[in-house]
């Protein structure tokens, strides 16, 4: 199998890298320090098996699983954890494969025996309780995937987020993205940083920059960095105010 090995410490990874050629049958095809460079890494590489560390700055290993999950054809996912007995329960619950840290030969061999593609549900189940004991957050990116190809938008650079249909679409100064996550969903997970301004749309309270009216007598919200006005609901208009006053 081909292995891509994740983690922010090179130690780390270079004591992975030993075990796996101690095992042999296998190919570390390539290292990552985080989950943006694991995804990007995986793009290239293709490979089979990555061992994810979870704990890394920027985007974490059960981010970055969330995301290889949206591909059509994701690699397992064995996640690497020092994490305590408590919060292993998310993992243990879900049947998703894991290694406590320090990593011990036997067990990594298992593991790769074993290794499986944890499903959405899986992940998000481990998210909730990790959520709990205070080790994870929300994203740092939303993802797409558009002809076999995974797409990234930093949550930092979304303007807003509009329910239509069975989907939501991002919008961002680079464009558009769709994703499948509910608006409900996503008002939850990112809490403060986006405003409901209507029952289909939420906006990033950073970037909002006037509140408008048309001729019509709508209210409208301007963003900064695109030329779009998202509709206000004369009931939420008094949020939009706020943030303005603040």
């Amino acid at each position: 199998m081909k292995i891509l090995l994740v983690d922010d410490e090179a130690l780390a990874r270079e004591r992975l890298r030993a075990l796996v050629d101690e095992i042999g049958g296998h190919e570390v095809v390539g290292e990552a320090g985080d989950g943006e460079e694991a995804l990007a890494r995986v793009a290239n590489l293709e490979p089979d098996v990555v061992l994810l560390d979870i704990r890394m700055p920027g985007m974490d290993g059960l981010e970055a699983a969330r995301h290889l999950a949206a591909l059509a054809q994701p690699p397992a996912v064995v996640f690497c954890t020092a994490f305590d007995d408590h919060a292993l329960k998310a993992f243990e619950s879900s049947a998703v494969g894991y290694l406590l840290k320090p990593v011990r030969r036997e067990r990594l061999e298992q593991a790769l025996l074993r290794a499986g593609r944890p499903t959405r549900a899986q992940l998000a189940a481990i998210g909730t309780g990790e959520a709990e004991h205070g080790a994870v957050g929300p994203r740092t990116h939303l993802s797409a995937t558009l002809h076999g190809n995974l797409h990234l938008v930093p949550v930092s650079e979304v303007r807003y987020l509009r329910a239509e249909h069975k989907y939501v679409t991002v919008r961002h100064p680079g464009g558009e993205l769709i994703v499948e996550d509910s608006l409900t969903a996503l008002e939850r997970e990112f809490g403060e940083r986006f405003v409901r301004v209507h029952r289909n749309a939420l906006v990033a309270r950073e970037h909002v920059r006037a509140l408008d009216r048309d001729g019509l007598g709508r209210y409208l919200v301007r963003l900064d960095g695109i030329d779009d006005r998202v509709e206000v609901s004369r009931r939420l208009a008094g949020q939009v105010r706020r943030i303005l006053r603040a």
